[in-house]
């Protein structure tokens, strides 16, 4: 694989054990960040039945790794992070595994792994050059950050082509950047560069492609500093407010209380009053 303007070798050793047809699958040399791309740019990145199947095996391989502490999802080359569902292998009933396929059950996986992005325990960092687009921009909008190149584009196209997102895609869009935005995407089917997807709130920043993966590695090597327990215990009180902020409270309490007695919350407690550095590298990044 070669050196392009978001992926450096030299950064970057393949994950031992896996041979993914539609992705590739990294873990930096120098920190527990993994990488996972989409590799499909003759479709700009489209996934199909065995792409979602093989996203969710890398996704729920970081997630039982204890050294990795956040994962980057991105696209492979500079055109597109993901642009949705692959529509040659469309069918009737969802998504085909095969191109032309006249006959099958469909699938229709992305919903599971929405979910599963949810639930992991470790923060997503979306980190997107060119198009995130139909259900790749569900997916962007499903991770925890996102990091645009200037040359992002985004936008939903489920009307255009007979498909709609009524759950993830519509929900969380709308907790992100309001009603009014959020049917202004799906509604008109618009496309908006990363200057506008940006001051809509839509990603965390946007920086020059040819600095895009240095500046996604520098969020997670921050993130990577910090406590695991404590980053754990916030996306899921984050996503648990969109089911309901009632029980988030007492949730939210509940935990940050039993985590005060342990070691790891006590470490930053007594580095403050030490006026020193936390040291939070013995504690383990947990499955």
């Amino acid at each position: 694989m070669t050196v392009s303007a978001i992926f450096n070798p030299a950064r970057w050793r393949p994950v031992e054990g896996f041979k993914f047809k539609d992705l590739t699958f990294h873990r930096a040399v120098d920190q527990g960040t993994v990488r996972i791309a989409f590799n499909r740019p003759e479709v700009r990145n489209a996934f199909r039945p065995q792409t979602i199947m093989e996203l969710s095996r890398a996704l729920e391989a970081a997630r039982e790794n204890p050294q990795v502490g956040v994962i980057v999802l991105t696209g492979q080359g500079d055109m597109a992070f993901c642009s949705g569902g692959d529509q040659r292998v469309r069918g009737d009933t969802g998504y085909l595994t095969e191109p032309g396929a006249a006959s099958g059950v469909g699938r229709f996986h992305v919903t599971d792994l929405q979910v599963q992005m949810r639930r992991l325990p470790k923060p997503i960092v979306a980190m997107i050059a060119g198009y995130a687009i139909g259900g790749g921009h569900v997916l962007h909008i499903c991770c925890d950050l996102s990091i645009a190149a200037d040359n992002a584009r985004f936008g939903q196209t489920g009307p255009k082509v007979g498909s709609f997102d009524g759950g993830y895609g519509a929900s969380l869009l709308a907790a992100q950047i309001g009603q009014k935005r959020a049917k202004e995407i799906w509604f008109l089917c618009r496309q908006y560069d990363a200057q506008q997807a940006l001051g809509m709130g839509l990603v965390n920043a946007v920086v020059p492609l040819a600095e895009l993966e240095a500046e996604t590695v520098g969020w997670c090597r921050e993130m990577l500093e910090l406590s695991p327990f404590s980053l754990r215990l916030l996306k899921a009180s984050f996503n648990a407010g969109e089911d309901g902020m009632a029980g988030v409270q007492q949730l939210a309490h509940d935990a940050n209380l039993l985590f005060y007695a342990s070691e790891e919350a006590q470490e930053g407690r007594d580095a403050y009053r030490e006026r020193r550095r936390p040291d939070f590298s013995r504690f383990p990044k947990r499955p």
